[in-house]
């Protein structure tokens, strides 16, 4: 991890992440991907260090933390497990979300949870019809009096059935990103329900299932903003948690490349060792290099989003989609790297490999953020 352009403080932040990630996550990592933990202690012990509401405001029990500081954070700790800190990440993005939109009340209602990690955070936007195309999400939110009744069905949600805390996007309106609501659901409301644990490729650590909303009655004071703001919401949540991705591809991609340099160093062929073949260290120095420049553009993105920029969801989206197509490509050829030790479990690069190919679709996939950063380029000119 480059570290010369960090503050002093945030060199004080990588170095107490990084001991946990060390100590905490990376001896258990591969435990937890095989038996399908979800290490919610663990969790627990990282809101100790802040690190479950790095971007709420102090006055909310949060860090304060600024999203340059964020990613710093969140590629640190994926160095030890890229499934827990893809879930941290997350999870950051709900409290903030909370602490951004929410009222007083709701601030102190949901926030010393969330921020103790006591209380762990989903957010429900994607549906079985309406992934990429979310402003045709079909879950409705009717009024009635002064309670909403929400019906509908989420898909792909992390953390779901474990968290206590759901923000969800549901349609009080029209057709389109204007009739669409937030709110916040609680795990014991009548009519929330979970699918079974999806089986998946990666990020095994973490669950992730089906959030069926059938007839949820909860009061009005539960809606997240005002009716037709939800969208905007919701987009706005992503430009975070599209870095936070980004930055846990960066993390676990590092992993991959340190674990490389390591076993060439270690190994020998025809008689001298393999980090000392030319063509090895050229493959070495391409992978360091393309994780550097995809670093300096995720924290380019992250102090736009800090200073507000008109361009800061184009950055963001260009940071997502070109760290988490780097992070896969190096820990792909660190696999290769490793021969066929790298195909084995215990050497932990194929776990990395798994849990990196995700990022490429959640959070936005990166086909969306082509279109994003298109969009961007050819406005002006519509």
């Amino acid at each position: 991890m480059t570290t010369t352009l960090l503050t002093k403080d945030q060199l004080a932040l990588a170095e107490v992440t990084l001991d946990f990630a060390q100590d905490q996550l990376a001896p258990h990592a591969i435990t937890w991907d095989q038996d399908k933990h979800f290490p919610v202690d663990v969790l627990r012990r990282a809101a100790g260090l802040g690190l479950a509401g790095i971007y709420v405001r102090e006055e909310s029990g949060g860090s304060g933390l600024s999203r340059a500081d964020g990613v710093l954070v969140l590629e640190v700790l994926a160095t030890g497990c890229p499934s827990i800190a893809g879930y941290l990440s997350i999870h950051n993005m709900v409290a903030w979300m909370i602490d951004q939109y929410g009222d007083q009340g709701q601030r102190d209602r949901w926030l010393p949870g969330l921020c103790a990690a006591e209380t762990l955070g989903s957010y429900c936007l994607t549906e079985p019809g309406a992934g990429s195309d979310a402003a045709a999400l079909r879950t409705r939110a009717e009024r009635d009096g002064d309670h909403y009744v929400l019906t509908g069905v989420k898909q792909f949600i992390s953390g779901a059935g474990s968290s206590g805390v759901y923000i969800v996007m549901a349609r009080t309106g029209g057709d389109g990103p204007g009739g669409v609501s937030a709110f916040v659901v609680e795990r014991g409301d009548p009519g929330l329900s979970f699918g079974p644990d999806e089986r998946k490729m990666g990020w095994n650590a973490q669950p992730t299932r089906q959030v069926v909303l059938d007839g949820v009655r909860i009061p009005a004071d539960r809606r997240l903003g005002a009716e037709g703001e939800g969208f905007r919401i919701a987009m706005n949540g992503l430009n975070g948690g599209r870095l936070g991705i980004a930055a846990c591809s960066l993390g676990g991609a590092q992993s991959a490349l340190d674990r490389s340099l390591a076993h060439l160093a270690d190994r020998e062929a025809f008689g001298a060792r393999l980090l000392d073949a030319q063509a090895l260290q050229f493959r070495l120095a391409d992978m360091a290099t393309e994780l550097t420049a995809a670093r300096a553009l995720v924290r380019t993105a992250a102090e736009a989003l800090d200073r507000g920029d008109p361009q800061a969801a184009q950055l963001c989206a260009m940071a997502k989609r070109f760290a988490t197509d780097t992070g896969y490509t190096v820990a792909d050829r660190a696999l290769q790297l490793h021969g066929g030790y790298g195909y084995l479990s215990e050497y932990g690069i194929e776990k990395i490999v798994r849990d990196l190919r995700v990022h490429q679709i959640l959070e936005g996939t990166n086909e969306i953020m082509r279109v994003i950063v298109a969009r961007g380029l050819t406005e002006t000119l519509r």
